[in-house]
């Protein structure tokens, strides 16, 4: 593909676009991470990513893909053979289920139809059919980066109280951590699993686990082999400020900074900037006359919109037609998504001004690629943000 002028769109959900603030922090000498310097580091960023779960308790901190989280969270709290409820929201929820059949797990998925989010009826209902109390944990997706549908965590944990069950639950907010609201301690989660290419704006690298004190407990006795991920090695040396092994030192670097940033802005008005796009989002998709993805209300994501491509369009033929283009990338659809649905990043380092570029190059595209649609999606997504605008105050002369 020949070369094209000007910046290059990174429209796909994660990873993100990396603020320059956070790229110029990563761009440092590595230090020793058994000297002083480092340990004032790890000591600011262990402590700081607590306040963006929103959690007292401890989170930790992988050099992995949100994957090795996956994981991390599974072999440290349950046994081989045990049995865990999982909820079919999409494509990652899928992922997280083949990697606990292959931990020797026996995983039982709740069918979705990856339009929806989970649902905490279904969920307790399980639960109360368990009069054994054989599940062990209930593991959710936050937000389902494949369809763009939110689970109701808070709803799922009444669920699990309800049902008066033992499970732990287990959350992957990969794709929600600081975009979408999320309350680790206050909605009585045990494992938050989370990454750091999306909402935390940095560069894919970082993993976490938050856990709770019931979560550390089940650590003691959980039978999962684990050497790498092991809570134990990472919890007791944290507490000195350093890590067990050789940690990612200038990823920490930018989280440093990427926390700071998010708390500048304040995470209140962080959701509330993520909410109102995926709002400006889903009114050019309607005007398009295209079809978000997601069919409840409730459940739409703040994070990225999946867009359903008429019928005998492909959506990938589309993404290239972008690409070749405009110069953007937007996300493809994921296993039986596949060439049905494209996806709008819309999280993370941006604003409004980059997401009226993001719809504009979308609308372009559906011109060039003969994708049948109505005109007026970028203005109806500029009209919603201009409503959704604090307008400044004018002081009278008088003044």
């Amino acid at each position: 593909m020949a070369a094209l002028e000007g910046r290059h769109f990174l429209q796909i959900p994660g990873p993100t676009n990396v603020p320059d603030r956070v790229l110029r922090a990563m761009d440092r000498p590595t230090i020793d991470h058994r000297g002083p310097e480092f340990r004032t580091l790890a000591h600011r960023v262990l402590d700081g990513i607590r306040t963006i779960f929103r959690t007292e308790r401890p989170v930790i901190i992988y050099p992995a893909s949100g994957t090795g989280a996956w994981e991390a969270a599974l072999v440290n709290t349950l046994s081989p053979g045990d049995r865990v409820l999982m909820y079919e929201t999409g494509h990652f929820a899928s992922l997280w289920k083949t990697l606990a059949e292959r931990l020797g797990l026996k995983p039982e998925f709740l069918a979705g139809d990856w339009r929806h989010g989970a649902d905490p009826a279904a969920i307790e209902a399980r639960l109360r059919a368990d009069s054994g109390q054989e599940i062990k944990a209930v593991c959710v997706v936050h937000n389902e980066t494949s369809t763009g549908c939110v689970s109701p965590i808070e709803a799922v944990r009444k669920a699990i109280d309800a049902a008066g069950h033992p499970a732990l639950l287990m959350v992957d907010t990969i794709s929600s951590l600081a975009s979408i609201d999320y309350r680790h301690d206050e909605w009585g989660v045990d494992v938050t699993v989370g990454g750091s290419q999306k909402g935390l704006m940095l560069p894919p690298g970082l993993s976490f686990n938050a856990v709770s004190e019931k979560a550390e407990a089940a650590s003691k006795s959980a039978g999962l082999p684990r050497s790498y991920w092991d809570w134990g090695e990472m919890l007791g040396i944290n507490a000195k400020g350093f890590f067990p092994y050789t940690p990612a030192t200038n990823l920490l670097y930018g989280l440093d900074v990427a926390i700071d940033m998010l708390h500048e802005e304040g995470l209140d008005q962080v959701f509330a900037r993520h909410a109102r796009h995926g709002a400006a989002t889903r009114a050019a998709v309607e005007t398009w006359g295209l079809e978000v993805l997601c069919r409840e209300p409730a459940h739409y994501s703040g994070s990225l919109t999946a867009v359903v491509m008429p019928e005998g369009h492909d959506a990938d033929a589309f993404r290239e037609t972008v690409l070749a283009n405009f110069n953007m990338s937007l996300g493809n659809g994921l296993s039986k998504l596949a060439g049905r649905v494209f996806r709008i990043g819309h999280l993370g380092h941006f604003n409004d001004l980059s997401l009226i570029g993001t719809l504009a190059g979308v609308e372009m595209g559906l011109k060039v690629a003969g994708v049948p649609h109505r005109a007026g999606g970028v203005q109806a997504a500029m009209d919603a943000l201009a409503d959704g605008k604090e307008k400044p105050r004018v002081p009278h002369a008088a003044e």
